[in-house]
């Protein structure tokens, strides 16, 4: 009875945040603020809903289930990853390298570095070689 009742409640959590964030996805107004919808969304309610599927095979069919905690450790790392990847693009998308404040030091933003290195190649000296910063 005590495992049916944390199974069921970790399915109307996961419920819950899936609606949630379905909901947000929709109503919110700015795409930086509809990103954090379905990221919520995924990371907790498909993972809530993973993490009674595993209660249910641990406990009422006597087996641990390794492919729901893969599933889950997999939505838990690519979730975030995919977000910022998002972020970047519509930072991208709508913002020049000019419009940002200035960094404090002599590079430029992370996201606008390889930008800065063209505009620098393009206004240099074609004779002269410009130096690449390699990661």
């Amino acid at each position: 009875m005590i495992v049916d009742i944390f199974i069921s409640v970790f399915l109307v959590i996961g419920g819950i945040f899936g609606l949630v964030g379905s909901l947000g996805l929709i109503k919110l107004c700015d795409p930086m603020m509809r990103l954090h919808a379905p990221t919520k969304a995924t990371t907790l309610g498909v993972g809530g809903v993973l993490i009674a599927s595993m209660l249910y095979f641990y406990f009422e069919l006597g087996m641990f289930s390794f492919h729901e905690l893969m599933i889950t450790l997999f939505l838990f790392i690519t979730a975030p990853i995919t977000g910022h990847f998002v972020a970047k693009t519509h930072l991208h998308l709508l913002h020049k390298p000019s419009d940002l404040p200035p960094t404090g030091s002599s590079r430029p933003w992370a996201s606008y570095e390889t930008d800065a290195d063209q505009s620098r190649a393009e206004t240099a000296d074609p004779a002269t070689p410009v130096p690449r910063q390699d990661r």
